[in-house]
């Protein structure tokens, strides 16, 4: 499968007014594929800075820049596509088993990121020979 047909970008719905912007993001298959077991977001970093720098065995994730820019580099194993978030209306769907590195972010990115499942470390792939063994294994 082309890595484009793996990993799914999302507008959600802005129901913002005069009042402000509201986007709203409802898991369990309303607005994204799973139910949303954990939440984390990522701020503070530079352009210097790379995040992620692994693949998961078994966890979806959903990322959303909801302010400032960050850059995604998902990868298969085959292929690797940029995508660039910088609308807090727009998310990142990214399915197990993608190679994932966040990186390039602006001074004021606060990146937002939701996943299908609880921390476990032992279902982080953060070797990146060892991902691409794994990965084309199950090919």
């Amino acid at each position: 499968m082309k890595l484009s047909e793996q990993y799914k970008l999302i507008k959600f719905k802005d129901l913002g007014d005069e009042r402000g912007n509201l986007v709203v993001i409802e898991g369990d298959g309303m607005d994204i594929p799973f139910d949303i077991k954990r939440v984390f977001y990522i701020y503070g970093s530079d352009s210097t800075v790379v995040r992620g720098q692994h693949a998961n065995r078994y966890t979806e994730f959903l990322l959303v820049n909801v302010s400032g820019s960050s850059k995604v580099k998902v990868d298969n194993g085959f292929e690797q596509d940029i995508i660039e978030l910088n609308q807090p209306g727009m998310g990142l769907y990214i399915p197990s088993m993608l190679w994932k590195d966040m990186y390039d972010f602006s001074a004021d990115s606060v990146l937002l990121v939701m996943a299908s499942r609880h921390y476990d470390e032992t279902e982080y792939i953060r070797d990146y020979d060892a991902y691409i063994a794994e990965s084309r294994e199950a090919k």
